[in-house]
């Protein structure tokens, strides 16, 4: 058993099993602890698959998705840690209404990077992964996520920010999650098509400008998992109230994504040590101290 740690910071329930799964998983079957740390419970996110649009369901909301969690938290072979917070809803409208006066995108930004600084300080990762500055999509609670991990990651080891919080505790790296590459669909629809079928990913690659790919740009890290794809669509299909099985995610075939994408990517947006890039673990330049 390794005494390297990993914590991915997450906003909602299903989004540690659509961002950085397979990698998570490749971890923890390695011997390493892997933590999840779940920001909000996920209230007021939307019933997707049909089959579970059922007043049982809606009744129960919060509670149902803490019994997802751990089933896909079960299946990843990871710890959980909930930190608490009410789901602040993705806003429509134009103008954009405001968010819910108790919603977790609302709680100063001192208060719940305090709440992560404890989390780190008792589980002591090496390395944390969350979303970039835009939250991977402007989500209000994924750009929390963004801001209150990164905070936190400054903090953890200042023994003069939050000294109620734990000991001090130094997170070596920090990573974004990068796993909406257009190549990556690119091949994918392309692979439809030779097969005599119709890809999934048309509208969105339509706009998408071919020569610019955003997020690719800012990838230094690519993890082989492909291994672990398998537990992470099994992970995912477990927030049933969220993933459709009958849903796009799920309509290209593993053995074409292990093919032609065997890998999980990051943005290495801050290290505490040595490194160079590009990087296939995200454990290199840190040493099993304890």
């Amino acid at each position: 058993m390794s005494g390297l740690r990993l914590m991915a910071v997450h906003a909602h329930p299903d989004d540690e099993s659509s961002k950085g799964a397979a990698t998570t998983a490749r971890y923890a079957a390695a011997g390493h602890r892997v933590m999840v740390v779940t920001l909000t419970g996920g209230e007021r996110g939307d019933i997707l698959n049909p089959a579970m649009d059922r007043p049982d369901v809606h009744g129960r909301i919060a509670e149902v998705r803490r019994e997802e969690m751990a089933r896909a938290a079960e299946i990843l072979g990871v710890e959980h840690r909930w930190l608490g917070y009410i789901d602040s809803g993705l806003p429509t409208g134009d103008p954009l209404p405001p968010l819910p006066d108790d919603c977790f995108a609302m709680v100063p930004l001192e208060e719940s990077t305090e709440a992560l600084v404890r989390v780190v300080r008792e589980f002591r990762p090496h390395v944390m992964t969350t979303y970039d500055e835009n939250g991977g999509y402007p989500h209000p609670d994924h750009i929390r996520c963004h801001e209150v991990s990164v905070a936190a990651f400054e903090a953890a080891g200042d023994y003069r920010r939050y000294p109620d919080a734990g000991e001090a505790w130094t997170v070596s790296k920090l990573y974004y999650n990068h796993g909406f590459l257009r190549e990556r669909m690119q091949l994918l629809q392309d692979e439809f098509a030779r097969n005599g079928q119709v890809g999934p990913f048309a509208k969105w690659l339509e706009h998408w400008n071919p020569d610019r790919d955003e997020f690719a740009a800012r990838v230094t890290s690519r993890i082989e998992c492909a291994d672990y794809f398998g537990q992470r669509d099994d992970a995912l299909r477990a927030h049933a109230t969220q993933i459709d099985p009958n849903g796009a995610f799920f309509t290209a075939p593993i053995e074409w994504q292990q093919r032609l994408w065997p890998t999980e990517e990051f943005e290495l947006a801050r290290s505490r040590v040595p490194v160079t890039l590009p990087e296939t673990d995200l454990f290199t330049g840190i040493e099993d101290n304890g």
